[in-house]
Parts: C-alpha cells; sequence; structure tokens
C-alpha cells in the first residue's frame, strides 16, 4: 500500500543518492543515549503508548482526509521507533520481531494507518538487515536510518503484473558500476513521504519475469511522477498512490540476494506477523470499546446483564484466540530465525520440509487473523449498535471496520489458501495418533 507527491516530476532534494559518512562520535553518543533510553526494560512500550496517544488525537482526519499521519510520524521519530529493529551495531535498538509487532499493536490502537505504515517500514528494514548488512553502501544506509529516522516504502506491485510480487516486467539496468530503473508502480504506499523506498525488478531486460532482484533507492536517487489517486474505503492514511518511479544510483545498491530468496524468508513472513499484529491491535481496541459500552449499559440498570453479554464474551474469545495465534507464531519465527542462524554457521540449508512447514503456518496466520480481525469488530458493532454505527461517538467502530476490510486484500486471502493448499500437499503428514 502508499502517499501524496505533485502531480508533475518529484525530485526530492533531501539526501544524496549514497549515504552520508557516519554520524560524528557527539552525535554518536547522544544517538546511543537515546536509544539507550528505548531499549530500557520497557521503555518501548512506553513509547509505543505515547506515540499512539498522539496518532489517536489526529485518526479521524487522517481518515476523513485521507492524509499521511504526520503527526504520528512526527512522535515516532522523536521516539526513535523507526529504527527500533536495527541492531545495536548500527546504532539501533536491536528490538526482537516480536517487540516490534507489540509496537505495531498498541499503534493501532489509535490508528490502524499509522500502524500499518509503520509495520511496512519495518518489514523493509528486515530485508536490508538479512540481506544487506554485510555489505558497506547497506551498512551506511542502517546507520543514516537510526541517526535521520529515515521512512522506507516498497514499490513491488506493477502495472499489467497484478497483485503478484513474484514477476516484474520493468528491468535494472546496470553499467560501469551505476544502475537504472523506471517502474510503473499502481501503488507506492506512503511513498511521497519516505526517504528511500525498496523496488523489486527483473535482473536484466533478458531475464525471465521471476529472476527479479530488489533494489534499495534513496531519495536523491529517485523522481516519482504521481498517475493515480488514494480515495478508498480504509486503510486512508496509507496514500497508497500509484507512481511512475525513475531510479539511479550506485550498483552497490541492488541487494545481492535473489528476491525471491528474500520474499521467502524475510518479506513475507516478517510482513505477515506485522500485519497479523496491526489487525490484532485494531480489533482490540474495537473491542475495549465494546467493554465500555457493555459497562455503561450494566450501570443504567444495576443488577441487570444487558443483552449483549453473550455478543461481548465471544468477541473477548476471538481476540484472545488470535492474541494466542499471533503469539505461536511469533515463537515459531524466532525458532526458525535461531535454526536458520545455526545451520548458516556450519554451511548447512534449512531441510525443505521446515520451509515448507514454516511458509504454510505463515500463510494460514495471515488468512486467520485477517479474517478473524473483521468477526470480532462486526461483533462489537452490534454490541454498540447505533453508538457503534455513529461517526463520532466514543463508542464509534466505523473506521475500524472499515480499515480490516483491507485485511484479506493484502496478498488475496484466496490466493494465499491456494498456495498454502500447494505446500500442505507437499508436505508430508505425521502418522495418525502423531505428533
Amino acid at each position: 500500500m502508499n502517499a501524496p507527491h505533485t502531480d508533475a516530476a518529484v525530485e526530492p532534494e533531501r539526501h544524496a543518492s549514497a549515504p552520508a559518512p557516519a554520524p560524528s562520535s557527539a552525535r554518536a553518543n547522544d544517538k546511543s543515549a537515546d536509544t539507550a533510553a528505548v531499549t530500557a526494560a520497557g521503555a518501548w512500550r512506553e513509547a509505543a503508548q505515547r506515540a499512539a496517544h498522539v496518532a489517536a488525537r489526529h485518526a479521524d482526519h487522517v481518515d476523513r482526509e485521507a492524509r499521511f499521519p504526520l503527526e504520528a510520524f512526527d512522535a515516532l521519530k522523536s521516539e526513535r521507533l523507526l529504527s527500533a529493529m536495527v541492531p545495536a551495531r548500527f546504532g539501533g535498538a536491536g528490538l526482537s520481531l516480536a517487540e516490534v509487532a507489540g509496537i505495531c499493536e498498541t499503534l493501532a490502537h489509535g490508528c490502524a494507518s499509522t500502524a500499518m505504515i509503520y509495520a511496512m517500514h519495518q518489514i523493509q528494514v528486515a530485508c536490508i538487515m538479512e540481506h544487506g548488512a554485510h555489505l558497506p553502501w547497506h551498512q551506511h544506509v542502517l546507520a543514516q536510518l537510526v541517526e535521520q529516522q529515515w521512512l522506507l516504502a516498497s514499490a513491488t506491485s506493477e502495472e499489467n503484473i497484478g497483485g503478484s510480487m513474484r514477476t516484474s516486467a520493468c528491468a535494472v539496468e546496470v553499467n560501469d558500476g551505476r544502475f537504472q530503473i523506471e517502474k510503473m508502480a499502481p501503488t507506492i504506499s506512503y511513498g511521497a513521504h519516505a526517504e528511500g523506498i525498496l523496488v523489486t525488478a527483473r535482473r536484466t531486460a533478458e531475464s525471465p519475469a521471476s529472476d527479479q532482484v530488489l533494489i534499495v533507492t534513496l531519495l536523491g536517487d529517485l523522481e516519482l511522477e504521481k498517475r493515480g489517486t488514494w480515495d478508498s474505503m480504509g486503510m486512508r492514511g496509507t496514500c497508497s498512490e500509484g507512481f511512475r518511479l525513475l531510479a539511479r544510483g550506485h550498483a552497490e545498491q541492488v541487494l545481492p540476494t535473489p528476491f525471491a530468496e528474500i520474499a521467502d524468508q524475510t518479506m513475507l513472513p516478517v510482513s505477515h506477523t506485522l500485519w497479523a499484529a496491526v489487525w490484532t491491535g485494531i480489533a482490540a481496541d474495537a473491542v475495549n470499546r465494546a467493554q465500555a459500552f457493555f459497562r455503561a449499559q450494566a450501570r443504567a440498570k444495576p443488577g441487570s446483564v444487558p443483552p449483549a453479554g453473550m455478543r461481548l464474551a465471544e468477541a473477548v474469545g476471538l481476540l484472545q484466540m488470535m492474541q494466542a495465534r499471533l503469539k505461536v507464531a511469533l515463537d515459531a519465527a524466532h525458532e526458525a530465525h535461531q535454526a536458520h542462524e545455526a545451520r548458516a554457521r556450519h554451511g548447512a540449508d534449512t531441510p525443505l520440509s521446515a520451509q515448507l512447514h514454516y511458509a504454510s503456518d505463515m500463510n494460514t496466520l495471515k488468512t486467520s487473523i485477517s479474517s478473524t480481525a473483521l468477526l470480532v469488530v462486526q461483533e462489537v458493532l452490534m454490541i454498540c449498535g447505533m453508538a457503534g454505527y455513529k461517526n463520532g461517538t466514543e463508542y464509534s467502530v466505523g473506521r475500524h471496520l472499515r480499515d480490516l476490510h483491507s485485511a484479506p486484500l493484502m496478498i488475496n486471502n484466496d490466493r494465499i489458501a491456494q498456495n498454502t493448499a500447494s505446500l500442505l500437499l507437499a508436505q508430508r503428514p505425521a502418522s495418525p495418533g502423531r505428533a
């Protein structure tokens, strides 16, 4: 999903094509102090809550005007949460995926668009960390992301390709250590507000559509010509407009890992996990409103249980199932990461069976959480009735419901379910009666 530039070609001047030098020692000391504040036990939760309060104050206006949640991201930058996942060796807080998911969930209580943009940014950070952190150019990008609190976006969709991010029509051209690319992207979420965009393309003009690379482009590399508006049902603050993207830069900006591996190992697992955290946070905020409405009804008629009690119990149960499923996925992601690193140290590959199991697990996480979140908010709407249906009340859930209708569409659930069926067919089931 994606943001506002001008209708004409945009050539931002905020950053040069190559990353700036590492920060001075004085600024590095300041940065270390800020990082220590974020990494202190539980401090990231408090920082996320402060940012969520700012996001909540502006959420209705962001939704109504379909504008970028500027105030929320000013707060996130001030709290130094955009670099939360960056390892400490680059100056970041080095938070785990589970902790970053916690930030996404907290932000979603205040503003779903803010939380989704934050999640998509961290997905890009994870791709650079996992597949470029050993290379000098990308090391500088990570250091500057910490220093400047850069916001990173993604351009994986393409005209005439549809929603399949595993194929590209455009191709990157590399000559004399320089690259250039032109991509017609129907959506680049918050692209006009990002300091960098990760772009997919065919490896060469002769490569098949599935032989892709991922390129890290910065504002100094980019020209964006807006080609579409973003007037959507929900997630309006993501500003997912269409652009003609032109980029030029150093060949080092092309990540060496094939995009298929980046997608399988990092992009999709992190996406499904952080998106699930966002959707869980939206549903949790809706349930909080339902509980407040239920208590208000009970106070109005002491000694009796309001008629919405059974629906509230059902909504709470569904939310708890979502939270439990998310925790299982986060634990599995942690174990998979540790196992992958252990095998890498010994030069061993991950067994195919483990790859298939993990991929299908991440797929079912996405489809189950995205569908269940909608059921929860629909129950909340029945509990709150017209107070929830109307905008501007303390029990309103119209925005929650509209935002969550995007969840099954972000990588369409039908497509994921079909892929999951293929993965399950390839797995060898356990014998009956055995785990």
